[in-house]
């Protein structure tokens, strides 16, 4: 298993009309978690669109638990839990400064080779770094 943190603030621009987080933008904090995740590695996704495979998300599934709000630091813990294969799953859990557990999601993402469009394996590169953790 493999777990990374990142935190982000928050930013006015991201809170609807109750001051609170708005929903959809969650799925950015999600990016960027998997984005800093991969980059932990040793690997990002630009490296893997220079070498022909894209990752676009699958599938989604999110629990609000507790609400963000402006100015909030939050801590985005990803987590794979499994080794990758045509497809990536990441776990996500996002606390506030004070610790609380704001959300929980899940994404699939699938390994795409860009020259023909179609699912692929995880590239032996990526596979080499992650493989360790499990």
């Amino acid at each position: 298993m493999y777990i990374s943190e990142t935190t982000v603030r928050v930013r006015y621009a991201e809170t609807d009309k109750m001051g609170y987080v708005y929903y959809g933008n969650y799925m950015q904090y999600y990016e960027v978690g998997r984005v800093e995740a991969l980059r932990s590695l040793g690997s990002s996704y630009k490296e893997m669109e220079e070498n022909g495979v894209m990752l676009p998300v699958f599938s989604c599934n999110i629990k609000y638990l507790k609400p963000a709000v402006y100015d909030d630091l939050l801590v985005i813990k990803t987590i794979i839990k499994e080794m990758p294969t045509a497809k990536i799953l990441f776990d996500y859990e996002i606390y506030n400064q004070k610790n609380e557990l704001l959300n929980t999601a899940s994404t699939a993402l699938v390994f795409i080779n860009m020259a023909t469009n179609k699912p692929c394996a995880a590239p032996a590169s990526f596979i080499e770094k992650i493989k360790k953790f499990f």
